[in-house]
């Protein structure tokens, strides 16, 4: 007879939970408690930030180590994952249990992953829920998902949906989310889509309140400065200053460097903190000089190791101000009294608009630390330019119009000579514009983008019936034109897989009609008279007639057959079973690219040499476009064609017609004049390898419309250097290097997924040696500038074994 103690109710966890709480919880708190103890399978809380969210995520967590069962906490973001990982942990062993008792799972790390709270990005719960066969959930309580407006993120929100409509019905749900436009609808929804009952708890106050000001007559430095001064109650810092591309916030932190914004005895302090870390290369004497300033720099062009000595001496208070990317509002937690906007636009220079409402509520809500301050504050300043406008206006106000004095005229004439103006090409905003943001609702959870290949790819494993994923598209929550499309983008994606070889459908597809013969036809109808019909392409025709909706050609109707006013053609194709082939377990290996195109570039890369197989890996790993020239693709006469270029895909690309030979060779010094003289959009460019690589593949795949690629030359440049700081300073890259290291750290990841297969042409051991040479000296490159994360990259790289699929994130 066992003399285990009997599982308490759940009456009697809240209690427990209530009661080991250090403060009584405000009322949304509260709300939200006794909804989830009380809810059958769960609840859904809308919040803003600062709501202290967390506080109801424990409780959760809470139940189910008491309970002896499973839960998983999962978040959209890794960073994010990990300091919910370290809090989990505090927490467990606040309430009595062990850190062991807590575990991590992201694509890079695993720790403690059989513990019974498991702390995950969001991506792994919903791969767990395709396997179900190899991840039990009978013992599974409870999946809290944080951050839950991550829904309706066009690229990874359907990892949320899917997870939703995949688990089982005794796992209770807690759906933790920012303020929502469409909260009732989106749980009306949850109810008759996927038959989930859950409670909704919303709320609008803040704990800590916030108070917003347009600041229209102070330059960004002199507000800076302004917020510093003062005691400790009285001064408005910490503060985060966000901006809206990296090349700003280095410029931001410039402008206040020299600025008094530390109080007390923050500069010794700060002095001996910075004394501990080597500030010698790359961007370190810049940083280290901004930081003593009592000003931190925080975006992804900052190395990691200076971003966690920012997060740190900002979280031990001895930064005044971090200048940011508006990254950091959906990442890492810096605690902050205040947040700044110097800029309400964002974008390429030519197309900067508005940021959106949620970007805008989600920076605006950073400010107000609930442990210190009883008010947050927002301050969004005016253009610079019309800072200066506002102040000349004032000064030539000041004289007036009617004045007799020669001086005053003569000054007055000289301000109006001086006055400043607006820019051509500038984009500005206004005060209204700014209220607007402020009191615009919050946007809503929808339904967006497609289903993504790996995504399909790992349910067709799980089931080949076509007909539960056809359900999924039908039970989205998006309008019915997108429902339809989103059905037709599936057949489409169904096909390719087939004519791929990675499925069989079941029935068949109808006949293609010949390419040569419609191709023919379309000439002929063009030779005929201007008001004669067209025949349509075949391309048009060999996906649209799939779905009925297609009007038949006139030339493919029989003589004298009156034109029809209705659309005409087969019925629309309606696949019912997509049996996976004996080569769908390729698609599974690839993380860092799309899988198609991954297999793509393994068919092609057998006798490319290193260079070649360098630059079609980089182009699948984009970088920004502010890295500009730097990362460029040399020329012809720098980095000429290599031999699998040369011998094999340039001919194939003139045989096809999809490449000029202007475009395959080096020009001439004459053609180069000649080509200058051109507008931009008349010229013609070399094509880099990776750009004929795209070619190729649009040729097989015309229908894969979510691949980006771009030439880039970076890792093959830093491993000509041998040296990570040689490179940056070359290129003067020092404000962008994070980005460059998170390059080349990707770049490993990427070239151990390309390890695990073998181009036909190409031994395995020559394939794997010569990739396996790659890795280790950008491993070796890497250690030598940030030895933690380098290491953190080798650590994920050894856990996943090169023969097989291993449980990964989906794109």
């Amino acid at each position: 007879m066992s003399n285990a103690a009997p599982t308490p109710s759940r009456d009697q966890i809240a209690d427990r939970y209530l009661s080991q709480l250090p403060f009584a919880p405000y009322p949304l708190q509260e709300d939200a408690l006794l909804a989830w103890f009380a809810a059958e399978q769960g609840a859904l809380i809308c919040a803003p930030t600062g709501t202290g969210k967390t506080l109801i995520a424990e409780a959760a967590l809470f139940e189910a180590l008491h309970t002896g069962t499973t839960a998983y906490y999962t978040t959209p973001l890794i960073a994010l994952t990990e300091q919910k990982y370290r809090e989990m942990r505090e927490a467990a062993v606040r309430w009595g249990f062990s850190e062991s008792d807590v575990g991590l799972v992201t694509g890079n790390r695993k720790e403690n992953a059989d513990a019974k709270i498991l702390v995950v990005v969001a991506e792994i719960l919903a791969n767990r829920l395709l396997h179900r066969e190899q991840f039990d959930f009978n013992d599974v309580s409870a999946v809290v998902m944080d951050e839950f407006h991550s829904f309706a993120d066009p690229e990874r929100g359907i990892v949320w949906e899917l997870s939703l409509a995949l688990l089982p019905p005794h796992v209770r749900t807690l759906l933790l989310s920012a303020t929502v436009g469409n909260a009732a609808e989106f749980v009306q929804w949850l109810r008759m889509s996927h038959k989930r009952e859950i409670e909704l708890v919303e709320g609008t106050e803040r704990k800590v309140p916030l108070s917003f000001y347009w600041v229209g007559d102070e330059l960004l430095n002199e507000h800076l400065e302004e917020m510093a001064d003062g005691d400790e109650v009285n001064r408005r810092t910490p503060a985060l200053v966000f901006c809206f591309n990296r090349e700003e916030c280095w410029n931001v932190a410039e402008q206040i460097k020299g600025k008094s914004l530390l109080n007390g005895d923050q500069q010794a302090r700060l002095t001996e903190e910075i004394k501990q870390y080597d500030w010698s290369e790359g961007a370190g004497p810049k940083l280290k000089q901004i930081l003593l300033r009592g000003v931190g720099v925080h975006h992804a062009g900052v190395l990691p190791k200076y971003r966690r000595i920012v997060e740190e001496l900002f979280q031990k208070k001895l930064l005044s101000i971090a200048v940011c990317t508006e990254t950091l509002a959906a990442g890492i937690n810096l605690p902050a009294r205040s947040v700044v906007l110097p800029n309400l636009v964002k974008g390429p220079p030519d197309k900067r608009k508005i940021i959106d409402p949620s970007s805008a509520h989600q920076i605006f809500g950073r400010a107000g630390r609930p442990q210190f301050d009883s008010q947050g504050y927002v301050y969004v300043l005016a253009h610079e330019d019309d800072v200066k406008i506002a102040r000349w206006k004032e000064k030539y106000d000041q004289i007036p119009e009617t004045t007799k004095d020669p001086q005053l005229l003569r000054a007055k004439k000289d301000l109006k000579r001086k006055a400043p103006k607006r820019r051509t090409t500038e984009t500005y905003w206004n005060e209204a514009q700014f209220e607007k943001l402020r009191d615009a609702p919050p946007g809503k959870l929808y339904s967006r983008g497609p289903i993504p290949w790996r995504l399909l790819a790992y349910m067709l494993e799980a089931t080949p019936e076509v007909e539960p994923i056809r359900q999924l598209v039908a039970k989205r929550l998006m309008i019915s034109s997108h429902i339809e499309a989103g059905q037709k983008g599936l057949v489409e994606m169904l096909l390719t897989l087939h004519r791929a070889g990675y499925v069989t459908l079941e029935p068949t597809p109808p006949k293609l009609p010949d390419p040569d013969e419609l191709k023919a036809e379309e000439e002929a109808n063009k030779a005929a008279e201007k008001d004669k019909p067209k025949v349509h392409t075949f391309e048009s025709l060999r996906i649209d007639n799939l779905f009925g909706k297609t009007s038949a050609p006139p030339s493919f109707a029989a003589a004298g057959t009156p034109e029809k006013k209705e659309p005409v053609g087969p019925p629309p194709y309606r696949p019912e079973f997509a049996r996976p082939t004996d080569e769908m377990y390729k698609l599974h290996l690839f993380r860092g690219v799309n899988p198609l195109y991954g297999v793509f570039l393994i068919n092609q890369l057998g006798s490319a040499d290193r260079a070649e197989r360098i630059q079609a890996f980089e182009s699948v790993l984009e970088l920004p476009r502010s890295l500009g020239s730097a990362v460029r693709v040399p020329r012809y006469d720098e980095l000429p064609p290599g031999q699998l270029a040369t011998l094999r895909i340039d001919p194939l690309l003139l045989q096809l017609g999809l490449a000029t030979e202007e475009e395959l060779r080096l020009p001439t010094d004459e053609e180069r004049e000649y080509q200058r003289s051109l507008p931009p959009e008349e010229r013609t460019y070399q094509l880099a390898f990776a750009d004929k690589l795209r070619r190729l593949f649009n040729y097989d795949f015309p229908h894969v419309h979510d691949l980006r690629t771009s030439p880039v030359w970076a890792a093959g440049e830093v491993m000509e250097y041998g040296n990570f700081n040689k490179y940056v300073t070359s290129k003067n890259l020092h404000k962008q290097e994070g980005m460059i290291f998170r390059h080349l750290l990707r770049m490993i990841l990427l070239v151990k997924e390309f390890m695990q297969l073998t181009p036909p042409d190409a031994t395995e051991e020559e394939w794997r040696g010569d990739l396996r040479e790659i890795s280790d000296k950008l491993t070796e490159i890497c250690r030598g500038v940030d030895p933690a994360s380098a290491d953190k990259v080798l650590e994920e790289a050894e856990q996943e074994a090169p023969s097989g699929p291993t449980e990964q994130e989906i794109d």
